[in-house]
């Protein structure tokens, strides 16, 4: 009898896991980010959206088969839609299984989506994926209202990018 409330209590004193709340990732999990996105453009606005997937998209997601590289987003008939992402066949799903480059539909609330098509038809304007990842179970995508950098401007980024760098190793 003492044995077996020694075990139960060893097992109530697990540790206590973070909420999806508590941090800076607030329960994040990334699967993928658009790396050339911020030198390619100037980010001004960020969105979060989710997405309508099937089942075997979603596993091939957590997999870590999916690229955004090429996507971008666009607004058609008051829905915003995601194009160009590519999302790989799952291999368990068979007959069942996905289109790779289909559009998928992003899901906003309307307030956000009618300030985003507003700015998005100004004219230099894009929308583009910055991130896919997983919050609380669900996917979702990281969306940024972003202008095409010049190259002039790409060019001054790194260069003050090298300075602050230089910076900072002669202060150390």
């Amino acid at each position: 009898m003492a044995m077996r409330c020694k075990i139960l209590s060893l097992m109530a004193k697990k540790k206590k896991t973070r909420k999806a709340t508590d941090g800076p990732d607030s329960g994040r999990k990334i699967v993928t980010r658009n790396r050339k996105a911020r030198h390619t453009y100037e980010v001004l606005e960020e969105l979060e959206c989710g997405v309508v997937l099937t089942g075997s998209e979603v596993k091939s997601i957590r997999d870590g088969k999916v690229s955004i590289d090429e996507a971008y987003a666009r607004v058609t008939d008051g829905e915003l839609w995601l194009i160009g992402a590519r999302i790989a066949e799952y291999p368990q799903a068979n007959v069942m299984n996905h289109e790779p480059d289909r559009r998928r539909k992003l899901l906003v609330h309307k307030k956000q989506l009618k300030k985003f098509a507003e700015t998005a038809t100004q004219q230099g304007l894009t929308l583009v994926p910055l991130t896919v990842h997983f919050v609380r179970g669900r996917v979702k995508i990281g969306l940024a209202m972003a202008r095409g950098r010049r190259l002039y401007d790409k060019r001054q980024k790194i260069k003050a990018r090298s300075d602050r760098e230089e910076i900072r190793q002669a202060s150390r």
